[in-house]
């Protein structure tokens, strides 16, 4: 089976990737709790950190451009192929070819896709067709984690590390990203190899976590979500489109770094292992807001929002 500000308001279901909202209409906390915006007003240059152009792709729609961020401590193998099919131009011109209600919207060959199974008839150049599973890795100090004080019903433990939501178990040593809201992944068949990420996909519904250490999760949509989960829900089978004429079309995916520098976004998120991004967890466990008149004390791992912003300049 295939899976396939900016500073605005937090969106209401506070979207793993929301930007931050206007300072101007930050609440009074209550009884002297910071709210969310107040902790990220008290924030430091140094608690952000700006995106690696080298990470990062631009994936320009009809509707607008969305910016992802590739995970490479967690998928080194998929990035590197994710970056070479993009210098390679190869999702040009291709679609998106699947937007289910409530789970994910997903891109790749329509072409390959009429053909499934078999791989891709696009050309892949210098890129890898098969890639060995990357469900989970081993937890070392190069993969730091900043752990949720709450419970988790599929993992151990969870946190995050390197801007990203991840799980870890300490009784294997392992640790594995986990699939919320905007996260991006490689599409693949039942094979573990199959998924070369030539298909992507984000998630656009409620976290699938029982997708985690199944699927090579690559990375997370850190702006224009709204460009994938507004799109028309297909008509057909898990999402798939009858009608090839109701696909999305691709204009182009381009690397930040093969964009000339004055033409790159100038995006920064909130680092997950500082002081402040601490605060910001506790400001979303123990709402201060006026409006709150019960504090729920709990957080889940995909109801954590990681801030972005145009990088102060």
């Amino acid at each position: 089976m295939k899976i396939r500000s900016t500073l605005a308001a937090i969106a209401a279901t506070l979207l793993a990737t929301a930007a931050l909202p206007s300072s101007a209409a930050a609440p009074t906390g209550a009884k002297g709790a910071p709210t969310m915006q107040q902790v990220l007003d008290a924030s430091k240059p140094s608690d952000w950190r700006p995106l690696d152009p080298n990470d990062t792709l631009y994936m320009d729609l009809p509707q607008g451009r969305v910016v992802i961020e590739l995970a490479p401590a967690y998928a080194p193998l998929h990035a590197q192929n994710i970056r070479t099919l993009a210098r390679q131009h190869y999702w040009d011109g291709l679609a998106i070819l699947r937007v289910q209600d409530g789970f994910v919207t997903q891109w790749g060959d329509p072409a390959a896709e009429a053909k499934h199974p078999t791989h891709p008839p696009r050309s892949l150049g210098q890129a890898r067709s098969t890639i060995a599973p990357e469900f989970e890795r081993a937890s070392t100090p190069a993969l730091p984690f900043t752990r949720l004080p709450d419970g988790d019903v599929y993992a151990p433990e969870v946190g995050f590390s390197h801007g990203f939501p991840v799980a870890r178990d300490p009784r294997t040593g392992k640790t594995w990203l986990v699939h919320c809201y905007g996260m991006v992944g490689a599409g693949r068949d039942n094979a573990p190899d199959s998924g070369p990420g030539t298909e992507l996909y984000a998630v656009i519904g409620q976290a699938p976590r029982q997708l985690d250490r199944n699927i090579a999760l690559v990375g997370r949509v850190v702006q224009g979500m709204q460009y994938l989960a507004a799109l028309p829900r297909g008509n057909g089978p898990m999402g798939f489109y009858k009608n090839p004429a109701q696909q999305t079309k691709i204009l182009r995916v381009r690397l930040a770094s093969e964009v000339p520098a004055a033409q790159r976004m100038h995006l920064e998120v909130l680092r997950t292992d500082t002081p402040t991004f601490a605060a910001l967890v506790e400001s979303r466990r123990n709402r201060s807001d006026a409006w709150y008149l019960y504090k729920a004390g709990k957080i889940d791992i995909c109801n954590v929002p990681l801030p972005v912003r145009e990088r102060l300049r």
